[in-house]
């Protein structure tokens, strides 16, 4: 077997991980970004400032350096390791970093959403003798998936090339498998690197752009 496609199938070992962590935060993150959403427009004013505060800090910090508090954190404040030994524990530190960072930028986009689905909707939906519930999900929640489509997608993308970052805490993931070859004086894995990510974004451009089509029923 040669060199190449021995350096190929690392590589493609590699950005298995980059997927693994870019998967479990989207499992997680879009229906945690919507609580903490609800909790940002709470009418319970000490808990929206709370949440508020703490989105603030996440979107105002570093997501690597989030990563390396997250992981080394519990340790250095004299607390058990939380985390699984080896691997697994750096990419379970990884992926509740990832999460939190991007739950509360999603829920930055479910507020700009819902927030601007009309008021009169609402209205009638109560007219109508439906409960708080019902209007949200008969009538408010298919308008907000349709508006946050464009700023959900540019997220999901960023969140992509971001999984990179996870390689601070030496989760082995693609780019930094790429550096160690370039290190031995090869160019190509890095440029194979770039391949796979131009590839992911670009099945994930046509899966939104699709998205937007399939819902331009709401369009007004």
């Amino acid at each position: 077997m040669s060199e190449a496609v021995v350096i190929w199938g690392r590589l493609t070992e590699a950005f298995w991980l980059n997927f693994q962590l870019f998967a479990l935060t989207l499992v997680f993150a879009l229906p945690l970004g919507l609580v903490v959403a609800f909790g940002s427009m709470s009418r319970f004013a000490p808990l929206r400032g709370a949440v508020k505060t703490f989105v603030w800090v996440i979107r105002g910090t570093p997501l690597m350096l989030q990563v390396i508090v997250i992981f080394m954190g519990p340790g250095l404040l004299g607390f058990d390791n939380p985390w699984p030994a080896g691997s697994s524990g750096r990419l379970v530190a990884a992926v509740v970093a990832f999460v939190i960072n991007y739950a509360c930028y999603f829920s930055e986009i479910y507020r700009g959403g819902i927030e601007a689905v009309p008021k009169g909707q609402t209205e009638a939906g109560q007219v109508l003798g439906m409960t708080r519930t019902q209007i949200f999900f008969k009538v408010t929640l298919l308008q907000v998936i349709k508006r946050i489509i464009p700023p959900m997608g540019n997220e999901i993308i960023t969140l992509v090339k971001d999984t990179s970052l996870a390689n601070v805490i030496s989760n082995k993931e693609i780019i930094m498998m790429a550096k160690e070859y370039s290190a031995k004086g090869l160019i190509w894995p890095l440029f194979s690197t770039a391949i796979f990510f131009l590839v992911f974004v670009g099945a994930l451009t046509l899966l939104f752009g699709w998205l937007e089509k399939r819902l331009d029923y709401f369009r007004c």
